[in-house]
């Protein structure tokens, strides 16, 4: 690399002129030093002020201004400086010459697009091209001693290629740019360029323009070279140099060997080189106006330097020391633009204003909103920053206060508090022996752990759990019989069983001085109140509640624990229950134990027998405490809707009491005394504004809701009380009696019309009994023949099942065939009809699934009326197994299967005669008007369904529609 100097000794042959030239050019590489640092902007504290805005630099050292004018116009003298100044950094890159004078007019310039910010002249930029023309267009441009481009603004920020392919993209006015370093990167180019002045695109320059310019001669060269010569002899030594370095470089790009002929070609869309023309400013005073704007816009300057760091050093000194800046509008305007961070297009406008007061204005508008966006940052800066200080004090603080304490012997550290916390904790309990024993060995494991380990919260983890237990604490129980069962009533109508199994838990309590867990279980259909009167139970005995579903459950963790070596393990449900209660006998409540799960985790079902075995939970060992925790004060009540579901070994554990559904009755007095009440207080009505009678009541529940619970009911007198609401809100009404005639309006048209298929049933057909999860119903069994014999020497006959019946109640089917078919055999000899017919045997609403063991007496009699050709009595229904010879079985769901019995209108019932224990505990009022007859073969059912006497007396009450 070569200096500035160098170049000069190796251009000038006569030594008395290479003296004064090499001590010139010394003197200007000295004060060019500067400006070499501002291509750095790397080195810190540089001489020169400067200001580095969105990678552009201002020259502001009036000494460097004075230089960058001599070196343009070479009409004034150079600033005194020291001619010994050892420091002789070279200026510029190797690629350029030391000195290039700046024409003041330059018609053809290369076109560099920007996409940012605009540069304003005096400023310095760093640009990066990567378009292989353009690249080798600016070297060529370089070696031939014209250093200079134009540098233009896009329209569009989000082009980010610095091809131009048309001018219409790029923003027309610009600045003239001198390049003053050049640095080749693989497939980049690095410039760093000065603007000079504003200019004006008038056009694009062609490419064969370019490369097509008139040759010089080599005697017009050399006379060229001498007048120079010549001319700077009489300038100063300064302005010698500058002229002899310029002509030196001059002459080595002329010698620079030429450009092969396969350079690269610009693409026939690219704009590489445009014409431009000079812009200058319109001419102004220094009116009153322009210098208060000045003023103004250098107040605001220096009000950003005392907010914004950034600006302060380079600053201050440039307002010190450079004053032709300061007090020069032109060059002030544009200081004022490029300090800020406003958009690109309000830069634009500020390049491209020539009226210098409009110019100085639009400056101040933006440097305004720059001063008003820093004293927000610094604003939120100093928040930030005291809020840093508050919190860091208020550590160093604690810690010293915790220094002190500890030193005072006021405090403890964290081990000894958090053990000391432990034993207060146990103070009060009677811990057994086993469990202190582990509490004092984790006790002292803590003390030799580091605080900030992980092994060191586990340890306090495990440990506040086996503190936070309830050892040896019990609540009170009320063991008042009369107490607990003004409780239980006011909350619940009828359930006499539990009612009275909770009575006598309490009576042997208080016998026995102590009370002892037991294990219950309430199973029925949904609704009929098996969660709430658990928990009106825990409140009549005074015990803590505790309920968790174990429906879906497929993890035995959930039951019993994690182990402690897993990474947020946990204690299983029964510890967290006492936990949460604080005593040793709480009342917990397992729901949906019939729909527990089974999965890859384990059988959680198998886990509850150790759990609610009376034998083994006084020692139930949880996973996560691995200590013996003892349950056997617990009340466990489990909840069920389908006890089958239950695995045997887990329901031989448990106590089983039913819980059949309601009856109307027993529906209605609910309705009245709890859910119309509670239905009128959460919708914000009074009693006299809401008034549903009993018959609407009753219709409701026959037409509307049939199912076991009262679920179905609250909802729907939920819904007739919101209806109610709003027709009193919207001043329709102020008060609404609900009655049967209204009752439609109110929940729409009724859901179940009628219990009967016939009114009189035909020969074949039979009405039975069934019991569902919602309850009991009716349902007919019909037979037909489907193909009849021909005479008694046809083949054996056959029967077809219809109806999707199960597998049991098929198998029912064809013993019935079988019992009807002896029983032909045996009293009518001569019928041959079921040995030799095909029957078809179908049981309406084939959608819903059928199956169980109690239809086979009704099948049976069916085909019986079937081959005998004469009807049952219209009112009966029956139910019960048959066995292969004619006995008749016992089934379940008695109370459910009248209640369905009485709904259709049947008087007359057939029971099983083992059956006859369960229709003796119903309540009376369902006995009521019901004809029950309890048999034990299948020859007694026939003579009560064809008793033709009895049968004539029973279609004219159906007709009269006498009998419920």
């Amino acid at each position: 690399m070569h200096t500035a100097s160098s170049l000069i000794r190796n251009s000038f042959l006569n030594p008395k002129l290479k003296s004064t030239v090499v001590r010139s050019v010394t003197k200007v590489a000295s004060h060019g030093k500067p400006v070499q640092r501002l291509c750095y902007s790397g080195v810190a504290g540089a001489r020169g002020a400067r200001i580095c805005s969105y990678n552009s630099t201002f020259l502001s050292s009036s000494k460097q201004v004075g230089f960058g004018r001599y070196f343009s116009t070479n009409k004034s003298d150079p600033p005194d400086e020291d001619p010994e100044s050892k420091d002789e950094t070279p200026l510029f890159s190797s690629q350029l010459p030391a000195t290039v004078a700046v024409p003041e007019v330059w018609p053809q310039v290369p076109v560099i697009a920007i996409n940012r910010n605009p540069v304003f002249p005096r400023f310095i930029k760093l640009i990066e091209i990567s378009n292989p023309a353009l690249i080798d267009l600016i070297r060529r441009k370089v070696k031939l001693n014209q250093p200079y481009v134009g540098i233009f603004l896009r329209k569009k920020e989000d082009e980010k290629s610095d091809v131009v392919s048309n001018l219409d993209d790029l923003h027309q006015v610009g600045v003239f740019a001198q390049i003053h370093e050049m640095q080749d990167m693989d497939y980049k180019l690095r410039l760093v360029v000065m603007a000079h002045r504003r200019i004006k695109i008038t056009g694009q320059f062609i490419e064969d323009e370019i490369e097509s310019g008139p040759a010089e001669s080599d005697a017009e060269r050399r006379r060229r070279k001498y007048r120079n010569t010549r001319k700077q002899v009489s300038k100063e030594p300064a302005a010698a140099t500058a002229t002899a370095t310029a002509t030196t470089a001059t002459a080595e790009a002329e010698d620079a060997p030429k450009e092969p002929k396969d350079s690269k070609k610009p693409a026939p869309d690219q704009v590489m080189m445009v014409k431009v023309e000079n812009l200058m400013h319109e001419k102004f005073q220094q009116t009153e106006e322009v210098k208060a704007l000045t003023q103004e816009v250098i107040k605001t300057i220096r009000d950003i330097i005392n907010l914004n760091p950034l600006y302060r050093e380079s600053l201050h000194h440039m307002l010190a020391q450079g004053q032709r800046v300061v007090d020069n509008p032109v060059y002030l305007s544009d200081l004022g633009a490029a300090l800020t961070g406003a958009e690109p297009a309000e830069l634009q406008a500020v390049l491209e204003e020539m009226d210098i007061p409009k110019r100085l204005m639009m400056s101040l508008s933006l440097l305004k909103k720059e001063f008003e966006l820093s004293k927000l940052q610094q604003k939120i800066g100093k928040e930030v920053e005291e809020k840093v200080k508050q919190q860091h004090r208020k550590y160093i603080l604690h810690e010293q206060l915790k220094v002190i304490k500890k030193e005072l012997g006021l405090e403890k550290d964290d081990k000894d508090a958090i053990g000391d916390k432990f034993k207060e904790r146990l103070a009060e309990k009677k811990v057994p022996q086993a469990v202190q024993t582990v509490i004092d060995e984790e006790l002292n494991k803590l003390n030799f752990l580091e605080s900030h380990s992980s092994e060191f919260n586990v340890t306090r983890c495990y440990l506040d759990w086996l503190t936070s237990l309830p050892w040896g604490v019990t609540s009170e129980e009320n063991l008042k019989l009369k107490d607990a069962q003004v409780i239980l009533d006011e909350d619940h109508y009828g359930m006499e069983d539990i009612k009275k199994r909770i009575l006598e838990f309490i009576a042997v309590s208080q016998l026995k001085g102590s009370t002892q867990g037991k294990i219950l279980c309430f199973h029925g259909p949904p609704g009929v109140g098996k969660t709430s009167i658990a928990r009106s139970i825990a409140r009549a005995l005074n015990r803590q509640y505790f309920r968790f579903s174990v429906g879906g459950m497929t993890d035995v963790a959930e039951i019993k624990g994690h182990r402690r070596t897993y990474v947020g393990a946990m204690p299983g449900k029964l510890v967290q229950c006492l936990k949460k209660t604080g005593t040793e006998n709480p009342l917990v409540l397992i729901d949906e134990v019939d729909k527990i799960g089974k999965g890859v985790h384990g059988d959680p079902s198998s886990a509850l027998l150790e759990l609610l075995d009376p034998e083994q939970n006084a020692n139930f060992l949880d996973h996560y405490l691995d200590v013996p925790v003892d349950l056997s004060k617990v009340l466990f009540i489990c909840t069920a809707n389908v006890v089958e579901h239950i695995p045997e070994p887990l329901r031989d554990r448990m106590e089983l009491i039913d819980m059949s559904g309601y009856v109307a009755e027993e529906k209605l007095a609910i309705a009245q005394q709890y859910l119309v009440p509670s239905a009128r207080a959460s919708c914000g009505l009074a009693a006299a504004q809401l008034d549903l009678t009993p018959d609407a009541l009753h219709a409701l529940i026959r037409s509307y809701c049939r199912e076991s619970g009262v679920r179905n009911l609250q909802k729907h007198i939920e819904k007739i009380a919101r209806k109610v609401a709003y027709k009193i809100v919207k001043e329709e009404t102020e008060s609404l009696k609900v009655t049967e005639a209204n009752l439609s309006e109110l929940v729409g048209k009724p859901t179940f019309k009628r219990d009967r298929m016939y009114n009189i049933t035909p020969p074949g057909v039979v009405m039975g009994l069934a019991w569902t999860a919602m309850g009991g119903s009716t349902l007919f069994i019909e037979t037909a023949i489907r193909n009849a014999a021909k005479d008694d020497k046809s083949p054996f006959g056959s029967m077809e099942v219809t109806g999707h019946l199960g597998d049991v109640m098929k198998e029912s089917a064809r013993i019935a065939l079988t019992v009807a078919r002896n029983y032909m055999s045996i009293y009518y000899p001569e019928n041959k009809f079921l040995n030799t017919s095909h029957i078809h045997l179908h049981v309406p609403e084939g959608a819903t699934p059928k199956d169980g063991p109690s239809a086979g007496c009704t099948i049976a009699t069916a085909l019986t009326s079937l081959a005998l050709r004469r009807p049952v009595r219209p009112d009966l229904a029956m139910t019960g197994e048959i066995s292969l010879t004619g006995r008749v079985l016992p089934v379940g769901g008695i109370k459910e299967k009248i209640i369905a019995a009485k709904r259709a209108g049947v008087c007359c019932v057939v029971l099983p005669e083992e059956n006859r224990r369960d229709y003796d505990d119903l309540p009376s009022f369902i006995r009521e008007k019901v004809d029950i007859h309890f048999v034990s073969d299948f020859d007694e059912i026939l003579k009560i369904a064809f008793d033709q006497q009895q049968q004539q007396i029973e279609v004219g009450n159906i007709a009269n529609n006498t009998c419920m």
